[in-house]
Order: structure tokens, then C-alpha cells, then sequence
């Protein structure tokens, strides 16, 4: 199939999202059937976890530079900070940090992760995200979106995300919100929000976003870990405390997902968006979203 309309491919059986597994409980399977995510209390440890926040904070005062790692910072600050824990917000593609990339093979995460992809994983997209206080701007409002929408790759039942809070994520400093059973619908039109101060690059949203569909605030502590379908529909609020919230995640895939042409569908102008992203970074002519 070449569509990013492409859904989640059904398995045969009574569960489509996850497959046959001996870590998860049938009411969990159940769960994230109904709900398209899942969370698993203190799954990392505090260990772990304060390894991950100080490897930031080096990546911060620029004592390691990670190859091919996008550092994303709040520029309006960096006069006031310089670059610091309060001007970075978010690591990504942090697969050659050997320190931060350990996230991604932490065996009491992959048990997990195996359960969704089976057990021949790739770590497609990694993050780092540091919740910086907002303003009234809301400048660090991920508007509800669905990771698959960033992804040329299918199928989608064979995709999740794991995403680590790395101190206690609630209503007031920006935890996720998800629209549960929203996995089950197809890609939808994403592209930039249309509030004013609102627009980092790249924070795509749901063009036609359903207001009423109940949402839920995932309340979670140091630790937790949600895993999540990427057709979910998702995003996070404004930080509204003085402190940062911090979590570090990964988007996992079966070897077996291939890639999808995304001319002619709806993911054809991001694909557009990073090609002249690239070019202006890399001066290269040619790039392809895969």
C-alpha cells in the first residue's frame, strides 16, 4: 500500500494492537485495545533516570555534542540564559549519545515494547523533551496530533511509542492528554495551528480537531511509562509552574514495518516542510522523507 491512509492491519484473534504475549495481563491487552495507550507504574528506575537528566544538562553546556542530534531551543530566552536546562527544550534523534540511548535498550522497557512490535525492534525517533514554565504565548503547547503522521512507515498496529516521565507529570506543569480510542481511526490532515504565538517548527496539529471528544489527562509519576499507538490522538498543555517536566521517550517499530511513498497523500507537505529543512541545514538537493 502507498495511502497514509493505511490503518492498523487487524490480527486474526480478539486483539488487533498487540500481539500474543506472556508480560501483559489480558485486562491490559484489553485495555490498550479500548484505549489505544497503556501506562506501567515505576517501570524505570530513579537510577536510570537521573543518568538521563544529567547526560541533558551536558548536552546543555555544550560538554558533549551528540552527532546528528537536533537541539531545540526557546531563542526568545537565550540572551537571558545563554544555552542552559532553562533554554533547551527538547533533544531529538539522540541515537548517537551513547549515554542517552540507553533508554532505548533498557530491557524492562523492550519486554514491553515487544509485546506491540514483536520481537524484532528498531528505535525509529528518540526525544528528550524539557517542559520549560510558559507564558501566556503557550509556546510550548504540543497541539493533539498523531505521531503516524510524521512516520513514512506502516503498519501502524506494529508501531508504539514509549514515553518515560522523568519527574511527576500533571495538569499544571503540561502532562499528556490523550483522546482514548482515537487509535482507531484513520491519519487525519495535520499542519500548523492557527492561534497566534503558537508555531514551533514542526508542532504540526489536527486541522479539524473534535473539541468534544473526552480527553484524559495522564497523570504520572517519576518513572511511569505510557506506551501509545501512533494513531492516537495526543498532545500536551502549558507548563503553568516555575519548574521544568522532563521525560525522555522512543517510538519503536517492527523490522518488518517497510516504507511508503507519501506523494499524493496527506503527509506530502511535511514531507515537503523537511526537504527544504534539510537543504537549507545540509545544502543537499535531493531528499527523501524515508
Amino acid at each position: 500500500p502507498t495511502s497514509a491512509q493505511v490503518g492498523a492491519v487487524p490480527q486474526p484473534g480478539r486483539f488487533c494492537y498487540t500481539l500474543d504475549n506472556n508480560v501483559l495481563t489480558t485486562e491490559q491487552r484489553q485495555f490498550y485495545e479500548d484505549n489505544g495507550y497503556l501506562v506501567i507504574k515505576k517501570l524505570v528506575s530513579d537510577g536510570d533516570i537521573e543518568r538521563f537528566r544529567k547526560e541533558f544538562l551536558r548536552i546543555c553546556r555544550r560538554e558533549v555534542n551528540p552527532s546528528g542530534a537536533m537541539i531545540m531551543k526557546d531563542e526568545s530566552l537565550r540572551s537571558q540564559y545563554g544555552q542552559s536546562e532553562s533554554v533547551v527544550n527538547k533533544v531529538q534523534d539522540f541515537q548517537e549519545d551513547e549515554e542517552l540511548f540507553r533508554y532505548c535498550t533498557l530491557p524492562e522497557v523492550l519486554k514491553y515494547v515487544e509485546c506491540f512490535t514483536g520481537p524484532n525492534i528498531m528505535a525509529m525517533h528518540t526525544m528528550l523533551i524539557n517542559k520549560l514554565p510558559d507564558s501566556d504565548k503557550q509556546t510550548f503547547l504540543h497541539p493533539m496530533h498523531q505521531d503516524l503522521h510524521y512516520f513514512p512507515f506502516r503498519p501502524a498496529a506494529r508501531i508504539v511509542c514509549s514515553w518515560t516521565a522523568m519527574e511527576r507529570a500533571h495538569q499544571d506543569n503540561g502532562c499528556l492528554v490523550v483522546q482514548p480510542g482515537t487509535h482507531k481511526m484513520l491519519l487525519q490532515p495535520h499542519g500548523y495551528p492557527k492561534q497566534e504565538g503558537v508555531g514551533n517548527k514542526l508542532f504540526h496539529g489536527l486541522l479539524d480537531e473534535d473539541e468534544k471528544s473526552p480527553r484524559v489527562h495522564v497523570v504520572m509519576e517519576k518513572g511511569d511509562t505510557v506506551f501509545f499507538h501512533p494513531l492516537l490522538i495526543h498532545g500536551s498543555g502549558i507548563n503553568k509552574t516555575t519548574g521544568f517536566r522532563k521525560s525522555i521517550s522512543c517510538h519503536f517499530a517492527s523490522s518488518e514495518c517497510y516504507y511508503i511513498d507519501v506523494k499524493n497523500t496527506i503527509q506530502e507537505d511535511l514531507e515537503k516542510e523537511l526537504v527544504e529543512m534539510v537543504r537549507k541545514k545540509y545544502n543537499m538537493t535531493s531528499v527523501e522523507l524515508k
